[in-house]
């Protein structure tokens, strides 16, 4: 199958055909596939056996402890460290596997969920692993989900978190798999709440130009449900991502630039804390004034304070006409360059890409393509056809005065969709390029001005570097993205992988930058955060996290450095 085909028959295939075919090197042979709904309840012993329990006698005694004081505000997950009294994702970290401490289910849970349930749930080993292993990153963790639940209602979803709480057993939301920085782990095992079957359309206001939803559907097939009405939801993250996990993430996409990110188009949720109540974060008005913003608390809550059932989303009307030009540069810094001058110059541009002479090889490679291989970038105008066209020709002058060259664009509906599949594909050809590597992505961001500054000296390293590293940016926000091929079995290639993120993420920091423009911190930015928000930032976010969350069974681990205590 050609690379392309792969990717056009990408929306239309199952999750489990997906990955298995994707990154089928990442996997164990795993058996038939099997629809969830049909699994019948079941244990396997003989396999849990394989997996790598770790001695936590230190650690259950001082979570059990923490837990407990709770009221005395001595506040710490300490189920995270290890028998060395030390902790995975804390600053300084460099451990490669997340630790965790589990507990056996216990069987008084297992009978509340079957009820609740039904036969929507499931223990079987493959199944388990396939929701325990993200399928986009190289993040581990020493356990999996013991049990895999697929509720179809937010009634459902309410019992099923009660009754975990009840018996303080973590649970970790999971949607699309799409994250790559280990959000859907499972280092403590417990109850995995696979939200895919809750993927109704509830209501569409077209005269509002809004819609709800259940948090399972996909962003493309709700712009597929919406095109019609002449609307569309305008972030566009990965293929397979879902409302959400991009809610849960806080994440935007190539269009953010022109529509923002998912702080943005989210108009209110409907979210179960913990205990198990249910609540609504706010009205359907566009704006509201009325105590505290908590649907911007739960959005980039990564599943840590809830577990979101419902979401409503601005919605925006399907662009007049749009024209999509690519061009090439001597540079890196010379591309960045004219992003800023183009942002600089007031025009309304929809999207600014720019792609390494690294990745552009990456794409000619998976897709028998013959693009120049230099930095590139690619931008759309939206508007009136007249609107569009002047645009256009501005940024073309404006590409001209800074070393561009090979200025193209595109009007007709094919072409542009060819175009624009270049950057679509640019993950996918990366691990076409390297088939047996794994990818460390970086997600640095930046004020606008110190994009170009970032670019370049992270290029420098990245080309000093044995390794095979690509450059990916949302140039127009400076938001910038390094897929770096590694091999994971070996020791120094995941060192250099390191060292390679670190100085970006260090260097972006220095230049009052972020080290997550759009991914999120699960467990793999974690250790960043303290040097990012300082101290007292996220004790403030420990004391919001405990008092929603007493028993830390929310996706326990992600978010929030394991060292921070209050």
């Amino acid at each position: 199958m050609t690379f392309s085909s792969w990717f056009s028959r990408l929306r239309s295939a199952s999750k489990d055909f997906f990955y298995s075919n994707l990154r089928s090197s990442y996997f164990h042979n795993l058996n038939t596939p099997r629809s969830p709904t049909t699994h019948i309840f079941h244990s396997h012993s003989s396999r849990n056996s394989y997996l790598p329990l770790l001695p936590a006698v230190l650690a259950a005694s001082v979570g059990s402890i923490a837990l407990q004081s709770h009221s005395k505000y001595s506040f710490s997950d300490a189920s995270d460290l290890d028998a060395r009294g030390g902790s995975f994702g804390g600053k300084g970290s460099t451990e490669f596997v997340v630790k965790g401490s589990r507990k056996e289910l216990p069987q008084e849970l297992v009978g509340e969920l079957k009820a609740i349930c039904q036969d929507n749930i499931t223990t079987d080993y493959d199944e388990r692993y396939i929701h325990g292993k993200p399928q986009n990153s190289f993040h581990k963790a020493v356990n999996i989900p013991d049990v895999v639940v697929f509720p179809r209602s937010e009634e459902e979803v309410s019992k099923i978190v009660k009754s975990c709480d009840k018996h303080k057993v973590p649970i970790v939301p999971y949607g699309g798999a799409t994250s790559i920085e280990g959000h859907t782990l499972s280092p403590n095992g417990g109850v995995c709440i696979d939200m895919t079957l809750m993927k109704s359309i509830k209501a569409l206001h077209i005269e509002d130009m809004d819609v709800v939803v259940e948090p399972g559907i996909g962003w493309m097939e709700l712009n597929e449900y919406l095109e019609p009405y002449g609307l569309f939801f305008p972030l566009d993250p990965g293929p397979g991502a879902t409302i959400g996990g991009m809610c849960a993430t806080r994440c935007s996409g190539s269009l953010a630039v022109r529509y923002g990110t998912m702080r943005d188009n989210v108009i209110n949720l409907k979210v179960v804390l913990a205990n198990g109540d249910i609540v609504k974060t706010a009205s359907r008005a566009r704006k509201s004034a009325a105590g505290y913003d908590l649907t911007r608390l739960m959005i980039g809550s990564e599943g840590t304070l809830g577990v979101i059932t419902e979401v409503t989303l601005r919605l925006q009307k399907i662009p007049q006409y749009s024209v999509v030009a690519m061009c090439n540069f001597p540079s890196v810094k010379d591309a960045a360059d004219v992003a800023i001058a183009t942002m600089l110059s007031g025009i309304q541009v929809s999207r600014v890409e720019l792609l390494d002479e690294v990745q552009v090889r990456a794409i000619n490679i998976a897709n028998g393509k013959d693009l120049h291989e230099s930095p590139t970038l690619m931008f759309e105008f939206i508007g009136t056809e007249a609107y569009s066209r002047e645009q256009t020709q501005i940024v073309q002058k404006i590409v001209a005065e800074h070393n561009g060259s090979d200025f193209v664009f595109a009007e007709d509906s094919d072409a542009k969709k060819e175009l624009w599949k270049i950057r679509k594909e640019a993950l996918w050809a990366c691990f076409a390029f390297k088939p047996n590597f794994e990818a460390m992505i970086t997600d640095v961001c930046v004020p606008l001005s110190s994009l170009a500054e970032l670019i370049s000296r992270s290029k420098q390293e990245l080309n000093a570097s044995p390794l095979v590293c690509t450059v990916v940016a949302h140039a127009g926000d400076g938001n910038f993205h390094t897929v770096i091929l590694f091999d994971p079995n070996i020791d120094e290639h995941r060192q250099e992988a390191e060292r390679l993120n670190q100085f970006m993420v260090y260097t972006a920091l220095a230049m009052e930058g972020t080290c997550t423009g759009e991914h999120g911190v699960g467990t793999g930015k974690v250790k960043y955060l303290e040097k990012e928000l300082g101290m007292e930032a996220l004790r403030t976010m420990k004391r919001i996290k405990a008092a929603l969350d007493p028993n830390n069974i929310m996706n326990p681990g992600k978010l929030i450095p394991p060292h921070v205590c209050f």
